[in-house]
């Protein structure tokens, strides 16, 4: 297998040049657990540990290895140990807010090329949780695809009116139906899937995210437990973020089920995903207008005249809200962090002159 199957394109060829030391070798992250990684080469799998520099220097999250990172590696004993020294620049990061009040960033891949978000057409269907995806995957500019899994349970009216109703606040967007059942639209999915490309499926738990990997790949290598009648949804037993190779080409990272959707300073993903406010804005009288109470307001007339749904602007109104909020906990936070490891640095600083002396 060449570094090329597992997605190393010009694009981080380009940005490794001649830096690479001659010593570390290129491997990309396959897999992420509590305290240690699995990374893959052209040859085999192997368990990695970052270094101590890297560990305690880390400031974030975002400072250590994610799932789908390149990253420079040193092997030890026979190869059966990698030490990763250095993460590659990453074309795309796929993050959120953590669950619950810690104000702090959750990796969930680096490096996608396309995110299947999937729903489910019967259980699962809900706009306002696919705008805070599609926000979460614009704003690393990662190509969505919509998937609408269990097809065989709606009629084709029922399944034609969820359609509409993405499209109608995006026509670009990519929707395919299908069901893990029948095997209806799995063909769909299949033909987007590309040698050297990187995928990953978001979604709630389950809506079949697990199931239609299993499918793709032609083996049942995660394990679901067995569905619920009461609301039909199986539970994916491991809950790390992993990265499998598919047969035909392409590669594909398996997610845990997302309960809360948390986004720290998403402006980009916001205007992509409600362009079509981001349009009516350009109309309202005043340049900073916040589209909630001014006069002259093309956005709030447009939901006062049908033109815009109400409940998508109110979406928009709380993304963009919690968005702004979050990202100034995170940067007092930030802030807070720096100050207190300048003054640890003095203390140590002033004990080793006390013991010079």
């Amino acid at each position: 297998m060449k570094l090329e199957d597992l997605g190393f394109s010009d694009w981080f060829r380009e940005r490794l040049g001649d830096s690479q030391p001659l010593e570390y070798s290129l491997a990309r992250v396959i897999a992420v657990n509590k305290d240690n990684y699995i990374i893959r080469n052209e040859e085999a799998e192997v368990p990695a540990e970052v270094t101590g520099k890297m560990m305690y220097g880390a400031q974030s999250n975002l400072d250590l290895p994610a799932v789908g990172d390149w990253v420079c590696v040193q092997y030890f004993n026979e190869n059966m140990l990698a030490i990763i020294h250095e993460i590659l620049p990453r074309k795309s990061l796929l993050k959120r807010k953590v669950a619950g009040k810690k104000i702090e960033h959750q990796l969930i891949a680096s490096n996608i090329d396309v995110a299947f978000i999937m729903q489910s057409v019967e259980f699962d269907f809900n706009l306002r949780r696919l705008e805070r995806y599609l926000t979460m995957v614009n704003e690393s500019n990662i190509q969505p695809v919509i998937l609408l899994s269990k097809r065989d349970l709606i009629s084709q009216e029922d399944l034609e009116e969820e359609i509409n109703e993405i499209k109608n606040t995006n026509p670009e967007y990519e929707i395919i139906a299908f069901s893990n059942k029948t095997g209806e639209g799995l063909e769909d999915i299949q033909k987007l899937l590309k040698k050297g490309n990187t995928y990953c499926l978001l979604g709630s738990s389950g809506v079949g995210k697990t199931t239609s990997i299993n499918k793709l790949i032609g083996k049942n290598i995660f394990a679901i437990e067995a569905v619920r009648e009461k609301d039909g949804k199986g539970r994916h037993v491991t809950a790390r973020r992993q990265m499998v190779i598919l047969e035909q080409g392409g590669l594909i990272i398996d997610t845990p089920g997302m309960r809360e959707l948390g986004n720290i300073s998403v402006d980009t993903g916001i205007s992509k995903t409600f362009m079509d406010i981001v349009n009516l804005a350009q109309d309202c009288r005043f340049k900073n207008c916040t589209h909630r109470d001014e006069p002259g307001c093309a956005v709030t007339e447009a939901v006062k005249n049908g033109k815009l749904s109400a409940k998508r602007y109110q979406n928009y109104l709380k993304i963009r809200k919690e968005s702004e909020f979050y990202e100034m906990s995170y940067l007092e936070k930030r802030n807070k962090d720096k100050k207190f490891g300048k003054m640890v640095k003095s203390v140590m600083k002033d004990k080793k002159k006390e013991k010079m002396e």
